[in-house]
């Protein structure tokens, strides 16, 4: 009976400073949880600034096409307009 007490002491001694988490593993784990709140804010920070800046580009290449679309009319305008002057001189 001596012996199985031993024998569970022992194990409950060795259960005890195996199993517990002493205080700097403690601060360890809350400083990289620290650190991970750190990085998830920077994340989302530089996913907001991203879609930001998309927003900002497609509304600027809205705006290029609407000009590249007027030019193309102004062109073809144009191109009208001297075909008729061209058609009146051959007439003459």
């Amino acid at each position: 009976m001596k012996k199985v007490m031993k024998l569970t002491m022992i194990a409950a001694v060795a259960a005890m400073a195996v199993g517990c988490a002493s205080t700097s593993d403690i601060d360890n784990l809350q400083s990289q949880i620290d650190g991970l709140k750190t990085s998830v804010a920077q994340a989302s920070s530089d996913a907001a600034s991203a879609q930001s800046a998309a927003a900002d580009a497609a509304s600027k290449a809205a705006s290029a096409e609407a000009a590249a679309n007027r030019a193309a009319q102004y062109a073809q305008d144009t191109n009208a307009k001297l075909d008729s002057m061209f058609k009146k001189s051959m007439m003459k």
